[in-house]
């Protein structure tokens, strides 16, 4: 696993942050040490699909960006006929991905799509995953995209949506933010980094609260919605059909 540097060094001009080749060799790196309880979410998305997946169903891993989301629901699936399509708009990506993928043991079909995800059609699916991938989407083009979701799915079908969240109040975002960053420290990255990724950040993620989050799954159709984990001000939430 290459360690993430790029923002080690002061940068004379901040670009904002892109899933470029650059970003995708340090990636697995960078959302390890990053995203407080991004592994204990992989493991509980394969329990999820165990629980949800269908028979001769497709499971959705949008924005799947290396595959780990994909590799965990492949580990996950107990039922027989399942495919799992995975859609990234990154070639390096996917080509990382494809590598991840063929070094797996499992024997769930992988279909690897290089696409916009606003521009995939959604059918016949059990599972749908946009894991950490909404908040990348511009705000007033997301329900479209969730209400596709909901179409495309079976009935008792489930959307796993885990997003870095804000809060209403300021004083709770605060501490939460302060949390966070602590968090990366602990991890091993420097004032320097901290600050340089948050100022690459602004304006290309664009982070909600859960009730947000929650109001528009209700706005985009599904049935019901529940927050399954939170650590921080990182979430993941299940969304019902």
């Amino acid at each position: 696993m290459t360690q993430d540097r790029i923002y080690a060094n002061p940068h004379a001009e901040l670009q904002g942050f892109r899933f470029d080749d650059k970003v995708t060799r340090v990636f697995a790196d960078m959302i390890q040490r990053s995203v407080p309880g991004y592994g204990l979410t992989l493991q509980m998305i394969a329990v999820i699909a165990a629980q949800y997946a269908q028979k001769n169903s497709c499971l959705y891993d949008l924005g799947c960006s290396l595959g780990a989301a994909t590799l965990a629901m492949r580990h996950g699936i107990q039922q027989a006929g399942c495919e799992i399509i995975a859609v990234d708009n990154s070639q390096s990506m996917l080509d990382k991905c494809l590598e991840y993928i063929n070094a797996d043991d499992g024997d769930v079909p992988i279909v690897l799509k290089h696409a916009d995800i606003q521009d995939v059609v959604i059918e016949n699916a059990s599972v749908v995953v946009l894991n950490f991938t909404l908040q990348f989407i511009p705000v007033d083009e997301r329900v479209n995209l969730l209400k596709r979701i909901r179409e495309g799915l079976k009935p008792n079908g489930v959307l796993i949506l885990s997003e870095k969240v804000s809060f209403d109040d300021l004083g709770k975002n605060e501490r939460q933010t302060q949390l966070h960053e602590v968090f990366k420290r602990s991890q091993g990255y420097s004032e320097l980094e901290v600050s340089q990724k948050r100022q690459a950040l602004e304006n290309v993620l664009l982070a909600e609260s859960l009730e947000t989050h929650h109001a528009r799954l209700k706005q985009a159709g599904f049935s019901d919605s529940q927050t399954w984990f939170q650590c921080f001000n990182f979430a993941s939430m299940l969304a019902f059909k």
